[in-house]
């Protein structure tokens, strides 16, 4: 336990909800000492299903290895509570979920005597601030309102809502990042944050704001439509499901030529995604038939020996016998209930990999109130180091270098984290190579009108970042790049798996020259196995998950959550990973290679499914949006254009409430209703009920009426809604900034704040090798005719330019600078 990267710390856990408890499951995992702070009924999430013998598995997988103590409304255990959070190195709070955000001008260790303040993340359902503050939240409304529902689902309607889980692990990471963040910088930074979970559910769908904002947003396209590309989907064949994601035109030509088609390959109608998107439906009758011809098996191996982006899109049975999975460990044994009667399944294990820092291999999960007599002893006697103030407050990972060698989405915004908490990250680009989100239509505009510069998503995941551009094929700018690692504290890249030890930049090389150098590599499958060299797009990660069959309505064929669900879900665990490991790094002096899978960083996501297919052998059908406990609890339409309210009754009071809006007196006095059980058992006739009183009102006027009647509702908005939201312009989430080439746009700001007001943006994204003379001067000493050589060479430069304009005219390759003139 000793060597786990969070020994030491201790952590207390007070609320409930999957966004609180996947953020004390990082700390626990990674060795603090985590106590969870329950209600003497405990925490509600001990029934979510899948249940085994009347106890949770998915409380069980989201609680290994805490403690829980039991907490009465009473002045005395009141006390006790402050004095306890008053022991610890960090609090996280979310009973502002359902307290409501008043309660965060009185934090839990108000009260006690002592002058330690711990770190503490408030987690809500709003934020403190906007005119959504004191709405009656949910997951399911946070994820309608932020725009990461509209996207998804059948062209008619109604759009698709996943498992509340899934909103909560993204919540739970940010929390958990801005807690970690708050440790390394804990002298000099913030030691309080709040996160909000519309914000964070906002953070899934990011790209779509980007692209919004370039006017290229079609809307909802149907089942496993997104963004005008098109193939994009999962597909039954002789045995199995295979997923595909074709983006690029020679992706179309190896799928056409491969599965008997190669006349549509060069075929104008289909010569880019938004063409072969107008035949949708043409190009998937094709491939219905097409892929039902072989198995599975047979097309991944034959696709994916032509680098294109296929996978098995495995049932969670299927899953569970994957061998890739197998060997990295990816699931975990979870066993609760008393000690004389114990049960074990098995879950998804934390995707965050630092070797012998852990985490631990899966855990046991407290009974109620199992630990009491411990800490109602001397256990709260325990004093946390104190710190002497620094005389002004910096961001927490000020003086910390990191060099960013991503592209994307995925990469970039793990990156974008660390840069957000105030550390110093050097984005490498190349003239002929740039980020690819910068676009990869590579015509004589996207060079002329440096149409690289005007991609919204690239300007939103790089923000507050340094830009410099190397070539890393020249043997200067391969140097160039060991000279900045070796003053650096991480490097993090997201290339496959072949490239850099091609280029001999691997672990390996660069810790040579840096010991004490930690750095994130995140393959889709992760590095050294079979399935390493898989090429996958974030939509191809979800699909390897399994998720997609387990999401969508039941007549409907599997379905995707969204464009590329993979990738946010990959770079907030990357973030998360990489502040962690720092975080070692600071206390060890050690460095280390994270070995990160992205998809194995999707498996939280299917939990509540992997583990009733664990527990159960078998994983119940799809029920549309119905969720688990609370009833009713759907997607209605309303009156207008693809106008739709998610509507939930998350307790029988609110269910009383529920009915008087609609006036449905009858279905109060219901005495079978009263109960979420028998509401479930009755959804049809409840969801007919609902429908009728939504059909004729405006949404947002039918919000609301609701909210202001205690129901948890929210409007399903388009994301062109969500860049006028109300809430988060007045809370400031999007801000206005101008930047060259492109002149004004809306950034976001980050998910997690010290205060009302969000962290600062320091720098607008960086043009390409904006800041190469600057960092190369400042850091490494280069002198500026160097610098000039630099540029003539094509090692660096400020413009874009196609891959044959880096040899010289006469076709000789470039000298090296050695060869020409030393700095």
């Amino acid at each position: 336990m000793s060597r786990l990267a969070l020994h030491g710390l201790r952590v207390l856990e007070v609320g409930t909800g999957p966004a609180l408890a996947y953020a004390g499951k990082l700390f626990a995992d990674f060795g603090a000492e985590v106590i969870k702070a329950e209600a003497p009924e405990g925490d509600a999430w001990r029934q979510m299903p899948p249940l085994m013998g009347g106890e949770s598995a998915l409380f069980a997988w989201l609680n290994t290895n805490k403690r829980s103590i039991v907490c009465r409304p009473s002045a005395t255990d009141t006390a006790w509570l402050a004095q306890l959070a008053r022991s610890c190195d960090v609090v996280l709070d979310a009973r502002a979920l359902t307290q409501g955000v008043g309660l965060l001008a009185q934090p839990v260790w108000a009260g006690a005597p002592g002058g330690h303040t711990p770190i503490s993340v408030d987690i809500t359902w709003f934020g403190e601030s906007g005119p959504y503050a004191q709405f009656t939240g949910s997951e399911a409304v946070c994820r309608a309102l932020s725009g990461a529902a509209q996207a998804s689902g059948p062209l008619e309607g109604p759009p698709h809502l996943p498992h509340d889980v899934q909103t909560g692990i993204v919540a739970g990471l940010i929390a958990f990042s801005a807690a970690v963040g708050a440790l390394i910088g804990q002298k000099d930074g913030s030691r309080r944050y709040t996160v909000s979970l519309h914000e964070a559910a906002f953070g899934t769908v990011e790209m779509e704001a980007g692209i919004v904002q370039d006017k290229r947003h079609p809307g909802r396209l149907g089942v496993n439509r997104f963004c005008a590309t098109h193939p994009t989907g999962i597909f039954e064949t002789a045995d199995g499901w295979i997923g595909i994601f074709s983006h690029t035109l020679p992706q179309w030509i190896t799928l056409c030529e491969t599965l008997g088609r190669p006349e549509w390959a060069r075929d104008p109608r289909f010569a880019n995604g938004q063409l072969r998107m107008a035949h949708a439906d043409e190009i998937d009758a094709w491939l219905i038939e097409a892929f039902r011809k072989e198995t599975a098996a047979h097309w991944f191996q034959v696709l994916g020996a032509q680098k294109f982006p296929a996978v098995f899109v495995p049932t969670m049975q299927e899953l569970l016998q994957q061998a890739v999975h197998r060997e990295r460990g990816a699931f975990v044994p979870v066993s609760f209930g008393p000690r004389d009667g114990e049960r074990t399944v098995e879950g998804p294990g934390v995707p965050l990999r630092l070797d012998t820092a852990g985490p631990l291999p899966g855990g046991r999960a407290p009974s109620l109130g199992e630990h009491d007599a411990h800490y109602r002893g001397a256990a709260p006697q325990r004093s946390p180091r104190r710190l002497t103030p620094a005389p002004r407050q910096r961001l927490p990972l000020e003086g910390i270098r990191i060099v960013d060698l991503t592209m994307g989405w995925a990469g970039p915004l793990a990156s974008r984290t660390a840069a957000d908490l105030g550390a110093e990250v050097i984005k490498v680009e190349s003239t002929v190579y740039p980020d690819w989100w910068r676009g990869t239509n590579f015509t004589e505009e996207f060079y002329r009108d440096r149409l690289y510069e005007k991609n919204s998503n690239f300007n939103l995941l790089n923000r507050n970042k340094l830009g410099v551009t190397l070539d890393l094929t020249h043997p200067d700018g391969k140097s160039l790049l060991l000279q900045l690692v070796a003053g650096a504290d991480a490097v993090i890249e997201n290339y496959s798996a072949e490239v850099l030890p091609k280029l001999g930049l691997d672990y390996a090389a660069l810790s040579a020259i840096n010991e004490r150098l930690v750095m994130v590599s995140m393959p889709a499958f992760g590095l050294h196995n079979v399935w390493s060299d898989t090429r996958a797009y974030g939509g191809t990660l979800e699909q390897a998950s399994g998720l997609p069959l387990y999401t969508g309505h039941p007549d409907g064929p599997p379905a995707m959550t969204s464009y590329a669900y993979g990738d946010p879900t990959g770079g907030f665990n990357a973030g998360a990973a990489l502040l962690l490991a720092l975080w070692a790094q600071q206390r060890t002096g050690q460095g280390r290679h994270l070995n990160l899978s992205q998809v194995e960083a999707m498996l939280p996501n299917t939990a509540p499914y992997l583990l009733e297919q664990s527990a159960h052998g078998a994983v119940s059908p799809r029920e549309n949006n119905r969720h688990p406990m609370h009833a009713p609890h759907g997607v209605y339409r309303c009156a207008g254009d693809d106008a739709w309210l998610l509507v939930s009754a998350t307790g029988d009071a609110a269910w009383q409430s529920l009915c008087r809006v609609i006036g449905r007196p009858d279905l109060a006095a219901d005495t079978t209703l009263a109960h979420a059980a028998g509401r479930r058992a009755a959804h049809d006739r409840l969801d007919d009920a609902i429908a009728t009183w939504a059909r004729t009102r405006d949404a947002h006027d039918a919000m609301h009426t609701l909210q202001h009647a205690g129901v948890a509702a929210g409007v399903v908005e388009a994301m062109a809604d969500v860049l006028r939201d109300p809430h988060l312009r007045q809370r400031g989430f999007f801000q206005p900034v101008e930047r060259a080439h492109v002149g004004s746009y809306l950034a976001t700001t980050p998910y997690f704040r010290p205060g009302p007001d969000a962290l600062p943006l320091r720098r607008v994204s960086p043009t390409l090798g904006e800041h190469t003379r600057d960092v190369l001067s400042r850091t490494l000493g280069v002198k500026p005719d160097r610098l000039d050589m630099l540029d003539a060479l094509g090692i660096t430069g400020t413009a874009a330019r196609p891959k044959a304009a880096k040899a010289s005219p006469d076709n000789t390759p470039h000298p090296t600078l050695d060869q020409k003139e030393t700095r």
